[in-house]
């Protein structure tokens, strides 16, 4: 892990298991439903749901302060909590890392790995449910320096300067599914205009981990996406952008990496804006 521009922002099995007891440590579970934590999760790991946590009923991010300050809070993560974050998804700590940088949080650690990297080694897991004393959280406000708007994404369409990146599957970028399926008759499907397509997943591991830097390296310059010109990510709903932000921005040390988390699920529904299929 030396090689990233930011190796401190990892972790690995072996180290979260050393600290599983460490009070000043709150691990973060992240799933899109709780059977899989309520079966066997890493011991003390708190529960987020995405989709009652983090994201609205439209499936926009929750970027509201209060409400991401109670989630904290309840979580029993003070302002000087280490979070470390996984999900059973490899690449959605990465995600909440995004995420926890928004609302100002300092101390943020990704499992390298997730939980199939954890569950492959033999790492200990726990059924029961984790509860912490409630804390007096305080966010700060939002960093817009981590965010690109639906308007300077338009204005940066044909810029030799920037690259829009669309990181979903080929079948989304393509127009052949809306999220994970076909469409229904009132959903427009595509990608924005000269977005250059390289799914989040090619920069996977098999075993869930990240590839090297050198690795990392060649895929994204292959693509045309260098260091000078200013990256602007998108997927569906924010998550897997906002994975490719970690990626470009701590592992690779893109200087200009902003995460377009309103993402396909703003795009498409905006009247007046191309779309390309």
């Amino acid at each position: 892990m030396s090689q990233y521009a930011d190796p401190s922002v990892l972790v690995n099995t072996q180290w979260l298991t050393n600290h599983l007891n460490d009070p000043n440590i709150r691990i973060i579970e992240v799933d899109m439903s709780p059977e899989p934590y309520k079966n066997a999760h890493i011991p003390g790991a708190v529960f987020w749901n995405i989709f009652t946590d983090l994201l609205l009923p439209d499936l926009k991010m929750n970027l509201d302060a209060i409400a991401f300050e109670k989630l904290m809070a309840r979580s029993g993560i003070t302002n000087d909590t280490t979070v470390i974050a996984y999900g059973s998804y490899p690449g959605t700590g990465a995600w909440i890392f995004w995420l926890l940088k928004v609302f100002g949080h300092e101390n943020v650690r990704v499992l390298n790995g997730g939980y199939q990297k954890w569950k492959s080694e033999g790492c200990p897991l726990a059924t029961e449910l984790s509860t912490f004393t409630s804390t007096d959280y305080r966010a700060t406000g939002i960093d817009a320096h981590l965010r690109v708007l639906q308007n300077e994404v338009q204005a940066s369409i044909g810029r030799s300067d920037s690259v829009l990146l669309d990181v979903r599957t080929l079948q989304e970028y393509c127009g052949e599914w809306f999220f994970d399926q076909p469409p229904k008759a009132d959903q427009r499907t595509g990608h924005i205009p000269g977005a250059v397509h390289l799914e989040h997943i090619l920069t996977f591991n098999e075993d869930g981990t990240f590839k090297s830097f050198n690795e990392l390296k060649n895929l994204y310059e292959s693509k045309g996406i260098t260091t000078e010109k200013e990256v602007f990510p998108y997927c569906a709903i924010g998550g897997r952008s906002g994975y490719t932000w970690f990626v470009l921005k701590y592992l690779l040390g893109y200087p200009n990496v902003r995460n377009y988390d309103g993402s396909w699920n703003e795009w498409s529904r905006l009247p007046d804006v191309a779309i390309e299929r």
